[in-house]
């Protein structure tokens, strides 16, 4: 197992790792919306946070060598199923080949969030 850690994505929160290579999969842990810049959570509505918790997945999957077009797996949790098709829109902007998900609504996500993402990704 090899960690993975990047500047361009948010640091972790708790003790974890932003996402662990194993074999010739990663296993990336949820990236919420937060900007890695300034470690606050990104203004706006549900858009906006999927933007940034979909770039801050970017960022792990290329310090991994690694890319979104090469993701086999996510999982996703809404604060709100209400935000369900914005947030769609958002995600099949970043995930063009389409791999198998899980999205459920949550009751809360760390720092109120909207959402979170987390991936499993060929390497």
């Amino acid at each position: 197992m090899e960690k993975v850690h990047t500047n361009n994505a948010p640091a972790a929160i708790g003790p974890y790792s932003q996402a662990m290579k194993v074999g010739n999969l990663l296993f990336t842990s949820g990236q919420i919306p937060i900007v890695p810049a300034t470690g606050e959570i990104v203004e706006g509505g549900i858009e906006a946070q999927a933007k940034q918790a979909c770039e801050n997945l970017k960022a792990v999957a290329e310090a991994a060598g690694t890319s979104l077009e090469k993701v086999v797996k996510t999982t996703c949790f809404l604060a709100e199923m209400s935000d369900f098709a914005a947030f769609n829109q958002v995600y099949g902007e970043y995930f063009t080949e389409k791999p198998a998900r899980s999205c459920v609504a949550v009751k809360t996500l760390p720092k109120n969030v909207l959402c979170e993402i987390e991936m499993i990704a060929e390497l």
